[in-house]
């Protein structure tokens, strides 16, 4: 196995700078608790930058694409193509990912691994394809022993780009035709549920294609069954190299201390799988919306997650996560900005 780092220690939260957080929110102008999660994510943030005043001011987005075998099953309402054709659209910046990332002054970097088509040479695209796409899982694991250590290493070195440009919160994106169906093959293999009860429309299928897709992942997983027996060999059979990247982003995040942002279904699959190698990586995750994708629910029930938006959006490229960030910084302007009852000569809650 090439991916022994996958097992590295998770760095510890500082619990220190969480209390102070707490017990400062609890001196502000307002009644205890009455910001509601604009506190607690002010205290979760500070626990995990290790300061007494968190800021959201410098964010990273990495956007892993890839292609996916299944897809060629009919998996979608949109053909293989668009997904280098997005590649084109990022690099441009005429993607909802891209707008997001200017009104965030965010750094955003794409990361191609495996698109169909070969969209050449672009500005903020990284090259690092290991094919053209996964295989299709349905006769065939989607991907090699070296493929799958690429695609993990792939997000683990994200991680630390965006690191090393001072980030202070990393969010993962993903685009890749068919990648609903591999997500939800995953989620069924680690939540033991019938692909009938997790398959969604993904781009936009009818009821008979949603069934069709359904069939198709439910004949996957029943190919695969004997193999699945550890969370990475169900990565390997199942999922897709961008989830496989995303699955090693938030491991790393979670091992070198960097908070990451979740954004909906494909990226809490991610999530997932991350949690089932390395639990303790789910201290370093906050989930920030419920996708309009009905197997979300699941996946975020069984990873106790409560996200913060709930706006029906079903798009990924990290689009969720990245209208989350003003939140974040509403939490942390309240939090350092905000008059204590001393500082203002307030009289404080009756004991």
């Amino acid at each position: 196995m090439t991916h022994q780092w996958l097992t590295q220690p998770i760095a510890p939260l500082d619990e220190a700078a969480g209390q102070r957080a707490h017990a400062r929110q609890q001196q502000l102008t307002k009644p205890p608790g009455s910001l509601g999660q604009l506190e607690t994510l002010a205290e979760w943030l500070a626990a995990r930058q290790g300061t007494d005043h968190p800021t959201a001011d410098n964010i990273a987005i990495t956007l892993f694409a890839a292609d996916h075998g299944l897809a060629s099953e009919g998996t979608s309402a949109f053909p293989q193509a668009v997904t280098g054709e997005m590649v084109k659209n990022f690099a441009h910046g005429g993607a909802a990912i891209s707008v997001l990332a200017r009104e965030l002054d965010a750094k955003l970097e794409v990361v191609n691994l495996g698109t169909l088509n070969q969209p050449g040479p672009l500005p903020g695209v990284i090259d690092n394809r290991l094919g053209p796409g996964t295989a299709n899982m349905l006769r065939q694991p989607a991907m090699t022993v070296e493929q799958l250590s690429a695609a993990l290493d792939a997000g683990r070195d994200a991680v630390g780009r965006a690191m090393e440009k001072d980030s202070q919160l990393f969010i993962g994106g993903d685009m890749g035709i068919g990648n609903t169906a591999s997500a939800t093959a995953c989620a069924c293999a680690l939540l033991d549920l019938p692909a009938s009860e997790l398959t969604g429309p993904g781009t936009g299928l009818d009821t008979a294609g949603v069934v069709r897709k359904a069939t198709l992942i439910q004949q996957a997983l029943d190919t695969h069954r004997a193999a699945l027996n550890s969370p990475l060999e169900t990565l390997r059979h199942l999922g897709g190299f961008e989830i496989a990247a995303l699955t090693g982003s938030y491991i790393t995040c979670a091992q070198r201390g960097q908070p990451a942002l979740v954004d909906g279904f494909i990226t809490s699959a991610a999530a997932l799988l991350a949690v089932r190698i390395q639990p303790t990586t789910r201290d370093w995750l906050l989930f920030c919306h419920r996708s309009a994708e009905p197997g979300h629910t699941r996946i975020l029930a069984a990873l106790e997650a409560n996200p913060l938006l709930d706006l029906g959006l079903r798009l990924g490229e990290g689009s969720g996560a990245a209208s989350a960030v003003p939140l974040l910084r509403l939490a942390c302007a309240l939090h350092n900005g905000m008059a204590t009852f001393a500082d203002a000569g307030v009289s404080g809650q009756d004991k």
